[in-house]
């Protein structure tokens, strides 16, 4: 994982810019937290007057049903806010819950808003995670009303992959396959897909079947970029 972050960073915004424009980060406080994998880092329903974001590691969104079963919303990677919700109220809508051992920093509300106010291109940045979280969740009710097995895995593969390449996190290497790092667990993959586990099984050894990807312990390449995104229906 990266390295401690700096305390007088917003964190947010050098995490998600490219490397070059990292030097423009804005002060301000935050407390630094650490998390092994698996604990919760934030409950809905509780109340939170601060506004945590992933500095390294992967966390999850994640709803729970009566019945025990539950529904990943979307997957939290580093530069992420944990619920842009919690930027206006200091309730999340859903609990968080950390995939790998996550740091996360964690703003002042009321800090954090006045920044925002202060400087246009962070308020930008703020419209873009909005906006970013919005399409997730319109493509989130697509893919489980509409698409086939096939499609969902791949979307979700892809996504992630797309987020990653944003963040400087993934690697081409010389046949052009997309390598990155993926710690998740086919139930993971099951919960954020509405798929089971046995099922998103076959999906995934279809795909290496075929060539279309690489799976390790922690990593995962894509080795026909061009063919995954058409079985996705992406561009």
């Amino acid at each position: 994982m990266p390295g401690a972050v700096p305390e007088s960073y917003l964190t947010w915004v050098a995490a998600t810019q490219p490397t070059a424009e990292r030097a423009d980060a804005l002060p301000i406080y935050q407390s630094v937290h650490s998390i092994p994998a698996r604990r919760i880092i934030c409950r809905e329903r509780d109340l939170h007057d601060a506004v945590p974001v992933i500095c390294s590691g992967w966390a999850a969104s994640v709803i729970m049903l009566s019945d025990g079963s539950r529904q990943i919303l979307c997957f939290l990677l580093p530069g992420d806010l944990v619920s842009t919700t919690l930027l206006f109220e200091p309730r999340s809508h859903c609990l968080v819950e950390a995939v790998t051992d996550v740091t996360y920093g964690s703003f002042k509300r009321g800090e954090l808003k006045e920044l925002l106010l202060q400087h246009p291109s962070l308020f930008d940045q703020l419209s873009r995670a909005w906006i970013e979280e919005k399409e997730r969740a319109d493509q989130l009710i697509v893919d489980l009303g509409r698409r086939t097995a096939d499609e969902r895995i791949a979307r979700l593969i892809l996504s992630l992959s797309d987020r990653l390449a944003r963040r400087g996190m993934t690697r081409v290497d010389a046949a052009s396959a997309i390598e990155m790092d993926f710690p998740l667990r086919q139930h993971h993959v099951a919960d954020a897909t509405g798929l089971t586990p046995v099922h998103v099984s076959k999906v995934l050894s279809e795909f290496r079947r075929n060539g279309l990807i690489r799976i390790s312990d922690r990593s995962l390449a894509i080795l026909d970029p061009g063919g995954f995104r058409r079985i996705a229906h992406m561009r």
